[in-house]
């Protein structure tokens, strides 16, 4: 039984996904105490008790404290299952989340996985579908792994409504990535979308944005900047503005959410201002992607490389948790807050499939 501490580095959810997300790959049970404890809300909220109750279903595991505002959790997996599955937040928690705890571990079934998740699709402190669409699962794909996914309907904060679908294939070894030269900017596109609100939101949007991208002096003269409009089916209204930027090996991904009483032209600014701090970074990707790409370079067949555009505590907290579960050295150099390298070295291989019972 692994001991975690949740409320050691960032004291967030990311703990706890992390550890359920190792426990199912290496087939070790844990005990976590003090969850979410650097939280306003501690303990388990319904968006972590639905990665639970998903970590649980895919492996038949035994479970222990998985109540809301819990603090305390056991959780002891049993073989994984591929299969069809649905889960529903119930709340406008992330999806993507949930995505990201059970992906790995079904990409090592033996047999193919739908997965059908409802709940929020695009709310805040969180990647949004398409953040995962067009910047993490490329990386994954890169590395290996066979997934798809599918945005059925858009679910934004408060309200949430909305589903994601995954066909996660089986995967029979992850590769090594190395992602520690930026190189140059050969596209920037994005997507101005709205959700039940007038379509002059989303033009607003996108005006702004490219006004603000011409002002960018790191982008050159070369690259013309590609926002598509786009109204996207949900029961709820909402608006995003999401700017993709691809290099020769670096890639960065920023995006804003609209809210009531915040203009258009604010949602654009926010997520240019977040793009032109990556420019201004020696960061080869952005500091998010280089926390969610930590744990399958941990799983690589060889060692791998990055360097983010800044160091974050979420990036500290997760290396701290998969060494607590892989034998892997993780280096990350660097201080808190500035561009850094981080360097995965695996002592041995742990991917191994299938491993279905």
């Amino acid at each position: 039984m692994i001991e975690i501490d949740g409320s050691q580095g960032e004291g967030g959810g990311q703990v706890l996904r992390s550890a359920l997300t190792l426990s199912l790959l290496t087939g070790l049970p844990f005990h976590i105490v003090n969850i979410r404890a650097r939280r306003s809300k501690p303990g388990l909220a319904a968006q972590h008790l639905k990665s639970i109750d998903a970590a649980a279903a895919i492996s038949k595991a035994e479970v222990q404290g998985a109540q809301l505002g819990s603090r305390e959790l056991c959780f002891k997996p049993g073989g994984l299952r591929s299969g069809r599955y649905k889960f529903e937040i119930g709340t406008a928690g992330a999806t993507t989340l949930i995505l990201q705890t059970i992906l790995l571990p079904l990409s090592r079934a033996s047999s193919a996985s739908t997965v059908i998740i409802s709940g929020g699709t695009h709310v805040p402190a969180s990647p949004c579908y398409h953040y995962i669409e067009l910047n993490w699962l490329p990386c994954l794909r890169q590395m290996g792994i066979d997934a798809t996914l599918n945005l059925e309907q858009a679910g934004f904060y408060p309200q949430g409504g909305g589903r994601i679908q995954a066909i996660i294939r089986p995967s029979p070894r992850i590769r090594s990535l190395n992602l520690t030269q930026r190189g140059k900017l050969l596209d920037l596109r994005g997507i101005s979308a709205i959700a039940n609100l007038p379509r002059s939101i989303a033009e607003r949007q996108r005006r702004q944005a490219l006004l603000r991208l011409q002002e960018l002096a790191a982008l050159g003269n070369k690259i013309e900047p590609k926002i598509k409009i786009v109204e996207l089916l949900s029961p709820v209204k909402g608006t995003i503005l999401l700017l993709m930027a691809e290099f020769e090996t670096g890639r960065a991904c920023y995006f804003s959410l609209g809210e009531l009483g915040k203009p258009a032209e604010k949602v654009a600014d926010e997520a240019v201002t977040r793009l032109a701090e990556f420019l201004e970074s020696e960061g080869a990707i952005d500091q998010y992607l280089a926390d969610q790409l930590l744990l399958p370079m941990s799983l690589a067949d060889g060692a791998s490389a990055l360097r983010t555009s800044r160091i974050t505590s979420h990036l500290l907290t997760n290396a701290e948790i998969i060494q607590l579960f892989l034998p892997v050295k993780i280096a990350i150099e660097g201080e808190m807050g500035a561009s850094g390298f981080v360097r995965v070295s695996p002592q041995s291989s742990t991917w191994i499939n299938p491993v279905e019972k």
